[in-house]
């Protein structure tokens, strides 16, 4: 990413979130992520990993795929994944807050199901301003998505209605809101709550935990 590019990108600042990244200067599928400090709210076996560092440490985002902060700290968690995703565990958890937000989810996860969550996750983020802040389903909206991933239309549709799935998604919410989770984005690492107040301050406190 450019120096430029990373100036552009500015978190939007949430009334629910005390304190959102702002950027100054700045996978696939459901899989058996690891447990921070043994607290199974934060990592649940089903998980979504997007990428697994080979130490202990784990940096968790709890996002809503319909919120303008997360799309907008989208290119900082990529720009993460790229300096550390060889040795930190990036793992996503779903708190939606919107219209479609729960919706969205679905379609993560029912793309997940065939390995496709990081490419769905992607997709969201960068076409949410077409379907997002909207009173109506978008749910014709993302089936279009899984067919333009090439995802099995049938197996994506049993994914997306089911009752786990929907359970999944709700059980994610319910642990963030146990943790403290009060908006997106909203982070964890080693299973404590940070609040950086910028991308170097980010990087920083990750830099510290690999160090520890």
């Amino acid at each position: 990413m450019s120096r430029n590019l990373k100036l552009s990108v500015g978190l939007v600042a949430m009334a629910v979130v005390a304190v959102v990244v702002a950027l100054l200067a700045g996978g696939d599928g459901p899989a058996t992520a690891p447990t921070s400090d043994g607290d199974d709210r934060l990592v649940r076996s089903d998980s979504q990993v997007l990428s697994r560092g080979d130490t202990d440490t784990t940096f968790v985002e709890f996002l809503d795929f319909e919120c303008e902060a997360c799309r907008a700290a989208h290119p900082a968690i990529e720009e993460l994944r790229e300096m550390y995703g060889d040795r930190v565990t990036f793992v996503v958890r779903n708190f939606p807050l919107h219209e479609n937000s729960e919706g969205a989810a679905q379609a993560a996860e029912a793309a997940a199901a065939q390995g496709e969550f990081e490419a769905m996750y992607d997709l969201l983020f960068e076409t949410q301003p077409e379907w997002g802040e909207k009173s109506s389903s978008q749910r014709d909206v993302f089936f279009g998505f899984a067919e333009d991933l090439g995802l099995d239309m049938d197996e994506f549709e049993a994914v997306y209605d089911a009752d786990e799935t929907i359970e999944l998604i709700r059980r994610d919410k319910a642990d963030g809101m146990e943790l403290g989770v009060e908006g997106t984005p909203s982070f964890f690492l080693n299973g404590e709550q940070i609040q950086p107040s910028s991308f170097e301050e980010l990087t920083a406190e990750i830099d510290a935990a690999l160090a520890a």
